[in-house]
């Protein structure tokens, strides 16, 4: 049976933060949570960007219950700013859709020496819920996004997490489907260390197919402004809407038959496009090892010790 947004239940009382929605997925992923009730707490770095996002939400939604936290994932000493502030406004989350990402960037580090991609998409977010996992509710819901990118990585380069990492050779690609991997197999492992814990919070996956949002064109734009522009218009052609692409996500935080563990992604075309459902993985999102590595591998990289 389809799913829409139809299929939110009343979120009424609950609290959801959301970061990254500046660009069109956090946004419809925001504004359909605040439209089932829920209040809302965004995250991003760009503070035009933030106010701009605010004044969309209050125009679909005037009413809407919205707060702006300033998050740079590429700096860790921020990440732990940031959820010690959110912790003197909040002493409960109920679904936390990590959602921020960068795509194809030429190369870089963050501000404590990572690949910026496995550093962005990946280490921030680990140490963000690490750090955040005192106020969730006792039965929240925890959703990483990932990306249909990472069925092109085979396995990860955990190199990327030390600091003699860094000069390996770039491929830009490989590096962002490793990220998007790692983002997929930290859900799998959250999941199965909660699950061993005896613990109710629910942690999923999702993709969002191939959707038309800013960072096919930002991504590529970080190296060539003009590849950047044509890629977007190329998008336009043969993808959804970014408000179809924040299905999964939609679902995989509110959807009350997932118990954690499950991957969702749309449905047509190769997972590109449709309503969203359970989608396919990889060996290597599901080795259990890898995961366990991977984990390891962060905690020691970033200082932060995540006990479920």
């Amino acid at each position: 049976m389809s799913w829409s947004t139809q299929d939110i239940p009343d979120l009424g009382g609950t609290r959801a933060v959301v970061t990254g929605v500046t660009g069109g997925l956090g946004f419809h992923t925001a504004l359909e949570l605040a439209r089932a009730g829920a209040g809302l707490t965004v995250t991003a770095r760009n503070p035009r960007k933030a106010d701009d996002t605010l004044a969309r939400l209050r125009e679909e939604l005037p009413d809407v219950d919205v707060e702006v936290l300033s998050l740079d994932l590429a700096d860790l000493a921020d990440v732990r700013r940031a959820t010690e502030e959110l912790g003197s406004r909040h002493d409960r989350i109920d679904v936390l859709v990590n959602n921020a990402g960068i795509m194809i960037p030429p190369y870089s580090t963050t501000a404590d020496g990572f690949e910026l991609q496995i550093g962005t998409n990946h280490v921030g977010h680990f140490a963000w819920t690490a750090q955040v996992w005192p106020l969730l509710a006792d039965d929240a819901r925890v959703v990483s996004v990932s990306s249909l990118a990472h069925l092109q990585a085979k396995g990860i380069d955990l190199r990327s997490l030390t600091p003699e990492g860094s000069p390996r050779t770039y491929r830009r690609w490989v590096s962002y489907a490793e990220s998007k991997l790692a983002n997929l197999s930290f859900a799998l492992e959250l999941d199965r260390r909660l699950k061993s814990a005896g613990k109710a919070v629910v942690s999923t996956a999702a993709h969002p197919g191939f959707a038309r949002t800013e960072l096919q064109k930002t991504g590529v734009a970080m190296g060539n402004p003009f590849l950047g522009t044509v890629v977007q218009q190329v998008s336009a052609l043969a993808s959804q809407s970014a408000a179809a692409g924040a299905l999964p996500s939609l679902r995989a935080a509110t959807d009350p038959t997932y118990t954690g563990g499950e991957y969702v992604g749309p449905a047509s075309l190769g997972g590109t496009r449709g309503a969203p459902v359970i989608a396919g993985m990889t060996r290597w999102a599901r080795d259990e090892q890898l995961a366990r590595d991977l984990w390891a591998a962060t905690e020691q990289a970033t200082g932060v010790t995540f006990e479920v």
